[in-house]
């Protein structure tokens, strides 16, 4: 947590998570929780996005547009929300040693995908 806090992130205890702390920066955030193994990168308890009334928001997807989704509200994302995130994210992974992903890396990815024109479709699948 002191690497972190020495590369300008913002770390504060999460009550919501055993063990998970709130990591900000750039108004983006993640909750992380210490490994398991002592060398490897701390793990994700809710993945980066954007921060909404002091909650992550998570990244929601509908084909047309990205939305931010909290419990509480639901907002479409703007450009700056998103290039915060991506950004938050990518200095994020290099400070923890996490991994990095190809199609990660090219920009922000969505935590949930909704097409509105493919749902309920699974469900009007005859049965074999």
């Amino acid at each position: 947590m002191e690497t972190l806090r020495a590369h300008s992130f913002d770390v504060a205890p999460r009550d919501e998570v055993a063990g998970g702390v709130l990591v900000t920066k750039h108004g983006a955030g993640a909750v992380l929780v210490a490994a398991a193994d002592k060398g490897a990168p701390a793990a994700f308890a809710v993945r980066p996005g954007a921060l909404l009334g002091g909650q992550v928001a998570r990244l929601l997807d509908r084909g047309y547009q990205k939305f931010l989704k909290t419990a509480h509200v639901e907002l479409p994302a703007t450009a700056s929300q998103l290039h915060a995130i991506h950004l938050f994210s990518e200095e994020l992974k290099q400070v923890t040693g996490a991994i990095e992903l190809y199609n990660e890396s090219l920009g922000t990815t969505s935590d949930l995908y909704l097409y509105d024109r493919l749902q309920g479709r699974e469900d009007a699948q005859p049965t074999p």
